[in-house]
């Protein structure tokens, strides 16, 4: 079952800002009712879920978990993302990232693996029995296993998107009804510095523009305007959330198209990038990785001749409304899917009227974090596609 999401982007100045809708809350998800075999077994590993009631700030201790002063607290961990795997792949994969962390890129390389084989047999059997009398049955048959690898697939994404997370030492933020307490929400610690490693100063430049843009942050707040109480409804934090998401994705494609496009020096390249059409990142190069490389670098330069160098602000302000929205929009279902997935099962189902009370300090790691998981959703989107044929967007 698909959870639609639509966005668009427009220019401010040197930002592309990310706007979209989120449809009613989708219940009954279908989940993957099987077994995976050969090397891994997934249907008989499961990861037990911690479930904490909420308090009103969650503070930071030694082991990387989080605690308050009382008896129940939000806790942060890797057990207690917003949404969990529905698929016995996705379940696998989460107990590997627990607990066997070095064997996390083979069993990620391995599931993608067995799904495309799980999905090309019931084809195969779909094209054998199409002129039988059981042609009902296994077009149906495969029908149904697209749908299971569909969201198995997901699950995968999810999984290399919490384990770049882990990289940078950051839990995503729990289910929100397990850190409001009396209409209040703070997360402590921040994770500013963590959060903002993973971005080059340029783009960090144009994250405190969006920050600005969507909660009214400024650069030069003290301690004390940081903390400052303000109010913001559940649905605009959950609309703030998901288009931020969609940004940090934009962000992503954009550096590495603008990285791309400064390397080329070819004459005929040179004439398809100056012509104003920007095509597409994929059709300007296909990169392999090797399926032990999770996550692989951009490479480095066609060529030791580069152009003039020019800033990705700039670059940006040269893309034409609709090829900002092209770059800006995930380029498969599964993407949008996840998003839609994930931005539930953190906010759950938002009365419009529901406020809340916190600090831009919060709305400032919430929006943060979710740049970072869009940015971390276009790497695992790229890798799967290397293994898996994604659907088109």
């Amino acid at each position: 079952m698909e959870y639609p999401l639509t966005s668009s982007f427009n220019v401010n100045k040197h930002l592309a800002i990310a706007s979209y809708s989120l449809p009613s809350p989708v219940k009954n998800h279908p989940r993957l009712n099987g077994r995976l075999h050969n090397r891994f077994t997934f249907s008989g590993l499961s990861v037990e879920k911690r479930r904490r009631s909420a308090v009103l700030v969650a503070s930071a201790s030694n082991n990387g978990g989080f605690s308050s002063g009382g008896s129940s607290y939000c806790e942060f961990s890797s057990l207690n993302t917003p949404i969990e795997p529905a698929t016995p792949a996705g379940r696998f994969l989460s107990s590997v990232l627990l607990n066997e962390r070095k064997s996390f890129h083979d069993a990620v390389a391995d599931t993608l693996e067995k799904l495309v084989a799980e999905l090309d047999e019931a084809y195969a059997r779909r094209s054998l029995t199409a002129d039988s009398s059981e042609a009902h049955l296994h077009r149906r048959i495969a029908e149904l296993k697209k749908r299971e690898c569909k969201t198995a697939v997901e699950d995968v994404m999810y999984m290399l998107i919490l384990y770049k997370f882990t990289e940078i030492k950051v839990y995503l933020i729990p289910k929100l009804s397990m850190c409001i307490y009396n209409g209040r929400l703070e997360i402590l610690p921040s994770k500013d510095w963590e959060l903002e490693s993973i971005h080059n100063s340029e783009i960090l430049e144009m994250i405190r523009t969006h920050l600005t843009s969507v909660i009214g942050w400024k650069p030069d707040f003290s301690v004390t305007d940081n903390w400052a109480t303000t109010k913001i409804k559940r649905l605009n934090l959950r609309h703030i959330y998901t288009s931020s998401i969609l940004f940090g994705y934009f962000l992503k494609s954009a550096t590495l198209r603008h990285q791309l496009e400064m390397s080329f020096t070819d004459p005929i390249d040179d004439m398809v990038l100056n012509s104003g059409n920007h095509l597409p990142l994929p059709e300007f190069y296909s990169l392999r990785r090797n399926k032990n490389l999770v996550f692989g670098q951009p490479p480095n330069t066609i060529s030791t001749c580069k152009k003039k160098q020019e800033k990705l602000s700039s670059y940006l302000m040269g893309f034409a409304p609709d090829s900002l929205v092209k770059c800006g929009e995930p380029n498969s279902k599964e993407a949008i899917n996840l998003i839609a997935r994930h931005s539930f099962g953190l906010f759950g189902d938002v009365d419009s009227d529901d406020v809340i009370l916190t600090s831009f300090a919060t709305l400032k790691r919430f929006v943060l974090e979710a740049v970072a998981f869009g940015s971390f959703l276009w790497d695992a989107e790229e890798y799967v596609k290397t293994v898996y044929n994604l659907e088109d967007n």
